[in-house]
């Protein structure tokens, strides 16, 4: 035999999971929304991207995510077999592929391998990279114009 409390309990047990399973939902949904506020680029640097080529050996990568509504910019840089040192490298833009263009974005010195940095970009600095118009450069004293280039590229 039931009594009065025990059905109350179930019912406010009941009253419970329907609200939990809500607030799932709904943080759910909001997990999605910050998701699609994210970006993702990548690129593979190679000295045949320089302009002009130049014969290093040397190769990397750079995959970096802006968050579009506060245009925070992380990335992570990975190289190898460079001529030596790397001296500086940077994000370089407005440019398409096969153009030059000036620094739009230092990394912090001393430039590693691997390597993590952030910055808060401009609008302007925002639009140019989801537009493809920025790219990668890793810079040594054998070749001060860049000997490993790449240009980044929104991911899928």
């Amino acid at each position: 035999m039931q009594t009065g409390f025990s059905i109350k309990r179930r019912g406010l047990a009941s009253v419970g999971l329907v609200l939990t399973a809500s607030v799932l939902v709904m943080s759910g949904c909001g997990m999605m929304d910050r998701s699609a506020n994210m970006a993702a680029f990548t690129t593979q640097l190679r000295a045949a991207n320089e302009v002009p080529p130049n014969a290093s050996m040397g190769t990397g990568s750079v995959d970096a995510v802006l968050n579009k509504d506060t245009n925070l910019l992380r990335w992570k840089v990975n190289y190898s077999g460079l001529t030596g040192p790397a001296t500086a490298g940077h994000f370089h833009g407005p440019a398409a592929v096969g153009s030059n263009a000036g620094v739009a974005l230092g990394w912090a010195s001393p430039i590693g391998s691997p390597m993590e940095g952030s910055a808060t970009l401009t609008p302007a600095q925002a639009a140019d990279l989801m537009a493809g118009r920025w790219y990668a450069n890793i810079h040594t004293a054998a070749n001060p114009g860049g000997e490993v280039r790449g240009q980044m590229t929104m991911r899928n």
